[in-house]
């Protein structure tokens, strides 16, 4: 469970395609949590206007601007700007946790015999793997620019990080159209 969300889209007259009236239309956001980067679907409290990259309390308790928080949601639902702040959204989470995600480099292990969890980032191979982990065992990174100076073929970790988080909001799958590996999102529950 999120305690805080980042909001993507406000929607004071609620979405466009509802049959309803527009006197009886509710305000809605679409957020995304930050420690899980859940999708969700939120209810304004009454006469309370919400921004684009504002971040809300929705946990348990008393939150002062969240009613209800409605429903998780699919990256399909998402309205346009929604899609179109989600990148932004995601890298400034990535940024304000490095410690959390400097820890995945320094911690990721071995999926399988022939693949480890370095290698699920996009952009990172085998050879790049490979640095990272004779980079780590040296001695640990503390920071993204540590790794930046330390492994220097290697792309920006926060966009590498980023890209993978979005696939997997995406829904990405593999060849055979599983979707075998998530990192850092929670998965939605499977439908019985």
């Amino acid at each position: 469970m999120e305690d805080y969300a980042i909001i993507l889209d406000y929607l004071p007259l609620g979405y466009v395609k509802e049959d309803a009236p527009s006197f009886k239309k509710k305000p809605v956001a679409q957020a995304i949590g930050i420690e899980e980067f859940t999708l969700l679907e939120l209810t304004p409290k009454e006469k309370v206007d919400l921004d684009i990259h504002e971040k809300v309390y929705i946990g348990a308790g008393k939150r002062d601007k969240i009613a209800r928080v409605n429903r998780r949601l699919k990256y399909e639902k998402l309205s346009a700007t929604a899609k179109l702040e989600l990148h932004y959204v995601i890298e400034e989470i990535i940024k304000e946790k490095e410690d959390k995600f400097v820890r995945f480099f320094n911690e990721s292990g071995p999926i399988s015999t022939r693949l480890h969890q370095i290698e699920l980032l996009p952009g990172i191979g085998k050879k790049h793997m490979w640095d990272i982990l004779k980079a780590r065992k040296e001695k640990e990174f503390d920071s993204y620019q540590d790794i930046k100076e330390r492994v220097p073929m290697l792309a920006d970790p926060v966009k590498l990080i980023s890209k993978r988080i979005l696939m997997e909001l995406e829904g990405s799958t593999d060849r055979k159209g599983k979707r075998k590996y998530i990192l850092f999102t929670r998965p939605p529950k499977k439908k019985i």
